[in-house]
């Protein structure tokens, strides 16, 4: 009975998005970090977060909120994006050796352990040698 209450409630309502995730995260770290702090800046940081967060979730006008959240993934996929290259290249650098080509700057993987190879770029196939 509840569910079908709230399912009627948000019928037309813009809901939660990526934007609004990332609000609630900085909403929880500041609300984590406030005790060891001695003013009540956070306090009231926290409170328009959330009336921000509240508002954005229960908004009509849903072509304004997607524009909002586009705007912040268009800032927030690259950071997203040089993190998770970094973790994944952190992982197979025991296996890998990482190099930039030359002439393009474009990183290429090449097996360790094969001696002198001659490593061509998969972007503007330049050739060059490299040990591994």
């Amino acid at each position: 009975m509840m569910k079908a209450w709230l399912q009627r409630f948000m019928y037309g309502r813009y809901g939660a998005d990526q934007l609004n995730m990332a609000l609630m995260i900085l909403f929880l770290v500041i609300a984590l970090t406030t005790p060891f702090l001695k003013n009540n800046i956070p306090l009231i940081l926290n409170l328009v977060l959330i009336v921000l967060i509240y508002f954005r979730m229960f908004s009509r006008n849903i072509s304004k909120r997607y524009a909002e959240n586009q705007k912040f993934l268009k800032l927030w996929n690259p950071i997203r994006n040089k993190f998770h290259f970094t973790i994944k290249h952190t992982k197979e650098r025991k296996d890998y050796r990482f190099y930039k080509c030359p002439s393009c700057k474009q990183k290429v993987r090449v097996p360790k352990g094969r001696g002198e190879i001659t490593i061509t770029c998969p972007k503007c196939h330049t050739k060059f040698d490299k040990r591994t």
